[in-house]
């Protein structure tokens, strides 16, 4: 069965079930605490915990999932950094027996998988969180025998929260059998079965039973029931695949095979003599894409500095290949091809996500082979020392200088048996940021309006602070939500926005963003101002890029439904006060921001 028939199976099934067809949410999730939607749940959480009252009561959704957790794993049979993850839900309606119910009559009806090939684990009982016998009743009624059902404790049977509180509970997963033939490490467990490293058995589904939120007293933890319990299932689609088409890995499915055969016609080594590489490859040119698709952008920190690791480290392991230079672009535009029906975002930023792959690629292949001279001269001389530690100065030299991720430099290091000085190189960092820090005042708009003298000066620059707002608020709407403010500078004649965006607008472009701005100046918006907690103002939506800036009670300026921001101010009270705006200049500022000068007339 292909991956596109098991995405359907899935979710035809439980929408017959009376469950919603949700939408997958972006990889950049709502929340400002977590990097990326790790989990299918994510969306949901407000429902789950019930803070707020849920649209539907049953749900189903193909969610697109990102983990960095799993970068160094990646290039084995089975781990990924992108992956989509099938799940269903239930908000307070049903509870253990249909969710096991179901889901062993889609897996052995629908999917055709024998009912001997599977086994099941779950929730032992510990931390004062009692064994959950009432699971295995039910696994043994819908025949499951008892010498199947493993049980395991918190570490393998208690899913969640995602960060250190929230919502959480005991799960039950669900494994296949792969059978003999597909053991090929010693057996770690006494009785061979789920869990086992020996390569056996595969987890294909984990049933979650939410009903608890985790708070952290002092140093322990402690449980409370939910007002409602929920059900919050998971079953990894590459995975999924692997089983039902039979593959020892997840990257021979049709998700994976055809990127894999592109590879091997653009290389001169053939998949099996060098499958690390290969799936390395694989796995993140297709993250790469979807992270793009949803306006992540290369940079040194967060979102960006995941995205430009994992291309940096694609490109390292195509060098080792042989591949020629630009390999990344077709690559990227079969990913797109593959996915446009499911994801049509990939297609409408098909012209982005090539655009930053080709700059990226050919910023580090000019650097790759001087960084990696060095990497060997450092080697060299730790060699001659008799040491076998890359100090963190030396490791830091090469991540600003050549843009070499830290993790690279490990990756490197450990296949040479050195390490490296870690804390060494977070303190170099540390030291650098905090340079960068004390200089980016003025460029990130450190200008003081209030303090001008000139009282006519000083209302100009209020206007154009103004239209700041506006115009950023313009450029997501034609441009897409990848674009945020990177810096900013007004003097009474013009303003100066940097924002991130990764090729140079269009004269119908600028006319669009010139449009939009004047529109809401003519429609004399109210300007509002509020005080609240940092935390607030994210979850009410409003916007903010420069998070270690901020304090804890900061200013939310919205205009009309157009525009919310944390900002320092000062503001106009009318959009009428703006008169009409025009943009003199859009140029490059660096590596995937452009900049905008512009007036008010």
């Amino acid at each position: 069965m292909d991956s596109k028939k098991i995405r359907k199976v899935f979710l035809e099934f439980f929408k017959k079930k009376g469950h919603e067809i949700v939408p997958s949410s972006s990889l950049i999730p709502a929340d400002p605490t977590v990097l990326f939607t790790s989990a299918g749940m994510q969306q949901f959480i407000p429902y789950l915990s019930g803070e707020v009252e849920p649209p539907y009561y049953r749900a189903a959704s193909v969610q697109k999932c990102f983990r960095t957790s799993d970068i160094d794993k990646v290039g084995d049979e089975s781990h990924h950094t992108f992956f989509e993850m099938l799940g269903n839900w239930s908000f307070g309606d049903y509870w253990k027996k249909e969710a096991i119910e179901w889901a062993i009559e889609l897996l052995t009806s629908k999917f055709k998988i024998p009912i001997s090939k599977i086994w099941v684990t779950v929730f032992k009982g510990e931390d004062k969180i009692p064994k959950d016998e009432e699971a295995i009743k039910i696994w043994q009624s819908y025949g499951i025998p008892k010498e199947r059902i493993k049980e395991f404790g918190m570490e393998d049977n208690f899913w969640g929260p995602i960060t250190e509180e929230g919502v959480c509970g005991p799960c039950s997963e669900i494994h296949y059998d792969r059978g003999e033939e597909f053991r090929v490490g010693k057996c770690s467990l006494s009785g061979c079965g789920p869990n086992c490293s020996c390569g056996r058995f595969v987890e294909i589904w984990n049933l979650v039973f939410m009903e608890y939120n985790r708070e952290v007293k002092g140093e322990t933890y402690e449980y409370t029931f939910l007002p409602a319990k929920n059900i919050d299932t998971g079953a990894g689609l590459e995975r999924l695949a692997a089983v039902l088409q039979n593959k020892k890995s997840n990257f021979e499915t049709d998700l994976f095979l055809p990127i894999i055969k592109e590879i091997e016609k653009i290389s001169e080594i053939n998949y099996d003599s060098q499958p690390k590489s290969y799936r390395i490859i694989a796995d993140h040119i297709r993250a790469s894409c979807f992270l793009i698709a949803d306006g992540v952008l290369p940079s040194k920190e967060d979102r960006g500095y995941i995205l430009r690791r994992i291309l940096r480290r694609a490109i390292r392991y195509g060098n080792l290949i042989k591949t020629k230079k630009g390999f990344l672009i077709p690559l990227a535009n079969l990913v797109i091809e593959n996915y446009k029906e499911i994801y049509p975002e990939l297609i409408q930023r098909k012209n982005d996500i090539l655009t930053v792959i080709q700059q990226e690629e050919e910023k580090f292949e000019k650097t790759l082979q001087s960084s990696l001279k060095l990497f060997e001269k450092i080697v060299s001389k730790i060699s001659q020392s008799g040491e076998k530690v890359i100090s963190g100065e030396d490791a830091f030299h090469l991540y600003d200088t050549y843009g070499f991720p830290i993790e690279l430099t490990e990756e490197l290091a450990l296949e040479r048996g050195l390490t490296v000085d870690k804390d060494g190189f977070k303190q170099c960092f540390l030291k650098h940021q905090e340079i960068s820090r004390v200089g980016s005042v003025k460029k990130f708009g450190g200008h003081d309006i209030e303090s001008v003298k000139d009282e006519e000066a000083r209302i100009k620059m209020t206007r154009l602070h103004t239209a700041t707002h506006l115009l950023h608020s313009a450029l997501r709407q034609v441009l897409g939500p990848h674009v945020q403010q990177a810096g900013s500078d007004i003097n009474p004649e013009r303003l100066r926005f940097d924002f991130t965006h990764p090729k140079k607008l269009t004269p119908e472009e600028i006319k669009k963003v010139e449009e939009i701005v004047n529109q809401k100046i003519k429609e004399g918006l109210e300007v509002k101002v509020e005080e609240m907690s940092y935390e607030k103002a994210i979850k009410s939506g409003a916007l903010a890029f420069f998070k270690e800036r901020y304090p804890k009670i900061v200013k939310v300026y919205s205009i009309g439904d157009f525009s919310k921001e944390i900002c320092a101010g000062p503001h106009v009270k009318n959009t009428k006060e703006l008169g009409q705006f025009k943009i003199i200049k859009e140029e490059s500022c660096m590596a995937n921001v452009r900049r905008i000068k512009a007036i008010l007339i």
